[in-house]
């Protein structure tokens, strides 16, 4: 039997609030774009006005520079693309005394995304950067597919994201942000893991191991085996995966995964996300966070949503128990 939501009177756009928290981070609004995918921000600031999004999540900075992996790095693919980046960046001290200074003439809400091979690499990071003026919070790069070492094999233990949280909490007074990986057996658990060792918020998830063969000259269309599928072809797998975490957790969680509209963006929130993150939509179109802000802002107005808050979770677990089964079932908030 269908629930039909009751038709609310429309309202102006305008007066949409899309205020979220995430931890102690205030953003003017859920829609930030995904690390890897829009450089450090400040290269793409003469077609987006960097401050009217809701954040801007840097390129995961490593202690030391890093050249990434050998061509070919993207591929397109049937609804998306594989990507073979291999965390390419310019190390900690040129992101300290170069990028953050530009982002902050831009106004921009920097989330910093982090990386290390060990705990003891963002340790490293966490000291040098955590109370940094000019970030807003730090995305730990729990999840990335495409290194060998610090990858998100070797993250995918929950004990360890545990601990490894419970080790950088103290040196910063800015949110964590822990990026989950989608290929696991169960994102609740490492969800729980991240939120037992401290993390403020979750982003849920990073791109998922793909493969594409080049038949013709019989190997791999990257320059190595394996990449990063992301693209409007992992939407509904990530949506399941955020909508898991969600309702596992008690903290937010960031929705990523083939964002490309309002309503996309939008599914991901009812799904359970306080905010968002646009990424491969970006290699297509360069403003397209800002005209998914615009498509969400409208959206909220014409169906009388005064604030984005009213729709986080909207689509309840129970809604799906009918059909979904039960190894996908998820546990609601006590």
């Amino acid at each position: 039997m269908s629930h039909a939501a009751p038709r609310r009177k429309p309202i102006p756009p305008a007066r949409v609030d899309l205020r979220v928290r995430i931890g102690t981070l205030e953003l003017k609004n859920p829609i930030l774009t995904a690390s890897g995918t829009f450089g450090y921000g400040d290269e793409y600031a003469h077609v987006v006005d960097l401050s009217t999004l809701g954040g801007v999540v840097t390129k995961t900075v490593t202690v030391k520079p890093r050249a990434g992996n050998a061509p070919t790095r993207i591929a397109e693919t049937p609804g998306g693309m594989l990507n073979s980046i291999g965390l390419e960046n310019v190390g900690l001290a040129r992101f300290r005394d170069e990028k953050l200074p530009r982002l902050r003439v831009l106004k921009a809400t920097v989330i910093a995304s982090v990386g290390g091979e060990t705990p003891e690499e963002l340790e490293t990071l966490l000291r040098a950067l955590g109370r940094e003026k000019g970030v807003g919070a730090f995305e730990v790069n729990f999840s990335c597919p495409n290194v060998a070492a610090g990858g998100a094999r070797y993250w995918a233990d929950p004990e360890r994201l545990e601990r490894t949280l419970a080790r950088l909490k103290p040196l910063t007074d800015r949110p964590l942000i822990a990026k989950l990986s989608p290929d696991v057996t169960d994102i609740r658990e490492t969800a729980r893991a991240c939120e037992r060792g401290g993390a403020d918020a979750l982003t849920a998830v990073n791109t998922f191991v793909g493969l594409a063969i080049d038949l013709d000259a019989m190997r791999s269309r990257l320059g190595k085996a394996t990449g990063g599928l992301s693209g409007p072809a992992v939407k509904p797998l990530a949506l399941a995966r955020c909508w898991e975490a969600a309702h596992a957790v008690r903290i937010p969680v960031l929705g990523s995964g083939g964002i490309a509209s309002g309503r996309d963006a939008l599914e991901f929130v009812a799904a359970g996300a306080t905010a968002v993150q646009v990424g491969t939509a970006t290699f297509v179109e360069p403003e397209a966070a800002t005209r998914v802000l615009e498509e969400m802002r409208e959206w909220l107005g014409a169906h009388g949503h005064a604030r984005v808050t009213e729709l986080i979770g909207a689509f309840r677990a129970e809604h799906a128990q009918e059909h979904a089964p039960a190894t996908l079932a998820v546990e609601e908030r006590s």
